[in-house]
């Protein structure tokens, strides 16, 4: 079984964050004075209070934003990229201080922790390389009649909305590109876990950023706070992370002022096992795919999807491995897996378990919730999960296995592309034609291809269907915050007209 290993005291480094708001590069109260309380999801304590922001501070951000824009844009790209690339070196510097922090608001292992904050901060590093990459063109119109010159720009002041589950590596996934475009910025961190951005926000003022280009309002009244600053005419964009009803809201409210949008919304991976597989590697894969940051990840694998013929060792093999997972609070190195959020997820992914149980699931391992503090779930593998049940169509955001069975190439790829979600699948084959067959069916943005891990600062993270819109990371991330302007130069011949 999973047993929850003791807890562990470190040092107070969530004392030692900003609690305030972020505002034209000063801490300042909320304008109400509110605050509201930050739990370390381990014991389900509160660890401080945080300042929450109001319409009217949203607002002043966007005053400040709004000030900085014109000459933040004009700063000279190698000065905006050694910004980011000082604030990179910065973080890895004070990778533990960070990964603690990480650990105490979000509650994932120190060592994921660890992992997290090397690869947001490579997103700092990559875009202040792609800073001075940024180019246009020129060339002849097709008449001969002018030269046509097309220049690339900062689209503006931005608002960038951030989720919990990874507090370091989505803001700098979406600050990065802004800064290295030339864009000032508001960032709505996600109230769960907002210590992160704000030790972040500090980093980056560090590192040499001015005044006004990056704000930083946490709030409890996401509604409130991101209203107004939609029908803003100011505000030239919206980048969003997070659920795919949210996405949908925010959607209809960015067309009021027609803003350029970025999303990246909810998930429904299937994890594909063909007989041919190598069952080993697939069950390392799916460790990674399902365990990963406690299964609370857009990427994380939802629904497996195994050959018939290999189903039942998969199965075994891979309960096997969950059971041995020790649950624990985060900074305990003995703990594998730490909690989930809040209750709330905890309860949610408890009910998607217990609804494919009562419809005839099997419950290889874990599916009980632990005694004790915090909000700990075991990691569960189900098989005979009945097609069309709860757990097969939402997003279980939790440390849970729900395993399905298939018999031919056809019927997988209809059972993986019936959903409405298409971020990333995963498929393990040994067959390269198979592979890449499959691998052009799948509806999604991203496939893992005999790999159970697909985050790359240098590849395009994004998805396809109702899981979002453009794409963050690669070569093209810093795109969605570019415009292209179209300058035509006249350029007739002289004596045009004249016989020759």
């Amino acid at each position: 079984m999973n047993p929850v290993v003791a807890f562990a005291p470190e040092p107070d480094v969530v004392g030692r964050v900003e609690k305030r708001l972020f505002i034209d590069g000063q801490w300042r109260q909320a304008s109400g004075g509110g605050t509201f309380a930050v739990e370390d999801p381990a014991t389900g304590r509160a660890l401080c209070e945080v300042s929450d922001g109001t319409p009217a501070d949203a607002m002043a951000a966007l005053d400040a934003a709004d000030r900085a824009r014109a000459k933040w844009a004009d700063v000279p790209p190698r000065r905006r990229g050694e910004i980011l690339r000082r604030a990179h070196d910065l973080l890895i510097a004070r990778q533990d201080e960070f990964a603690l922090l990480i650990t105490s608001e979000m509650g994932k292992s120190l060592s994921e922790s660890r992992a997290e904050v090397a690869y947001g901060a490579n997103y700092l590093r990559w875009f202040g390389e792609e800073a001075v990459r940024i180019e246009g063109s020129w060339k002849v119109s097709e008449d001969g009649t002018a030269r046509v010159l097309v220049m690339r720009q900062p689209v503006g002041p931005c608002l960038l909305i951030t989720p919990w589950n990874a507090p370091l590596a989505m803001p700098a996934r979406k600050i990065a590109p802004a800064v290295a475009a030339g864009c000032t910025m508001i960032v709505k961190p996600a109230p769960q876990a907002p210590l992160t951005t704000a030790a972040l926000a500090g980093v980056l003022a560090e590192a040499g950023l001015p005044e006004g280009v990056l704000n930083v309002v946490p709030t409890t009244n996401a509604a409130a706070v991101t209203e107004p600053l939609l029908r803003d005419g100011r505000l030239r964009k919206l980048s969003f992370t997070g659920s795919t009803p949210v996405g949908r809201l925010l959607l209809g409210q960015a067309a009021g002022t027609v803003l350029r949008v970025s999303m990246e919304l909810g998930g429904n991976a299937p994890f594909i096992v063909c007989q041919d597989a190598d069952l080993d590697a697939a069950v390392d894969g799916a460790m990674t795919a399902k365990l990963r940051n406690i299964g609370e990840a857009c990427i994380a694998a939802n629904r497996f999807l195994v050959h018939a013929a290999v189903a039942e060792e998969f199965s075994k093999k891979l309960a096997a491995r969950m059971n041995k997972v020790a649950l624990g609070p985060g900074t305990d190195p003995a703990a594998d897996l730490g909690p989930l959020i809040d209750e709330r997820q905890r309860r949610k992914v408890a009910e998607l378990v217990d609804d494919a149980v009562a419809a005839g699931a099997r419950v290889r391992t874990g599916g009980v919730v632990p005694a004790g503090a915090g909000y700990f779930y075991p990691p569960t593998v189900l098989t005979d999960v009945p097609a069309g049940s709860r757990i097969t169509r939402e997003e279980i955001f939790g440390p849970v296995a729900a395993i399905q069975t298939f018999t031919t190439e056809a019927e997988v790829l209809r059972a993986a592309n019936d959903t409405e979600f298409g971020l990333v699948s995963y498929l393990y084959t040994r067959d390269l034609s198979q592979a890449l067959r499959m691998s052009e069916q799948l509806e999604t943005g991203m496939v893992g291809l005999n790999r159970g891990y697909v985050s790359d600062a240098s590849a395009p993270f994004g998805g396809m269907k109702q899981s979002g819109i453009g794409r963050e990371g690669g070569n093209t991330g810093i795109d969605e915050y570019l415009e292209q302007k179209y300058v035509a130069i006249d350029a007739a011949p002289s004596g045009a007209g004249e016989s020759r």
